[in-house]
């Protein structure tokens, strides 16, 4: 699942969804698995909001794959419950990797050279795995 929307403007989740899908997803997330009636209670508390709204959202969020449906009973005890169909971690890694992936296909150069000019803000740790990174290709090319 890849999201095809980044917004240059926003931060955080909001580069990727619109500020009800982030309420939805954050929601979702916390709690795993809801009805829309369960995630729009919850929503609603913090925040009013149309049930149709949360429900419009939800099913969009289902047809982008960023959400799964599934059904239970039938007739008048049928429920349908939205769950994520990855992690809060795992949808960030993937599409942050897409983001860099395609910066560094168009732009490589320039990237790199922004990332390296902005190593006095990362972590240490990321520092070092780094240079282990850069040691490994380091050597790769002394054996060629």
């Amino acid at each position: 699942m890849r999201i095809n929307k980044f917004n240059m403007n926003e931060h955080g989740l909001h580069r990727f969804f619109g500020s009800l899908e982030v309420k939805v997803m954050n929601t979702l997330w916390e709690k795993e698995k809801l009805t829309i009636k369960q995630a729009h209670e919850m929503i609603n508390r913090e925040d009013p909001i149309s049930f149709n709204a949360v429900m419009t959202v939800m099913n969009r969020l289902t047809d982008k794959g960023v959400l799964r449906k599934e059904s239970t009973g039938g007739g008048r005890n049928r429920l349908t419950y939205f769950y994520p169909t990855q992690t809060k971690e795992q949808f960030i890694s993937k599409q942050t990797r897409v983001v860099t992936e395609e910066l560094i296909e168009d732009f490589g150069p320039l990237v790199v050279n922004h990332f390296i000019e902005r190593l006095d803000y990362a972590d240490p740790e990321l520092i070092k795995k780094l240079e282990k990174k850069l040691n490994e290709m380091k050597n790769n090319d002394e054996i060629e």
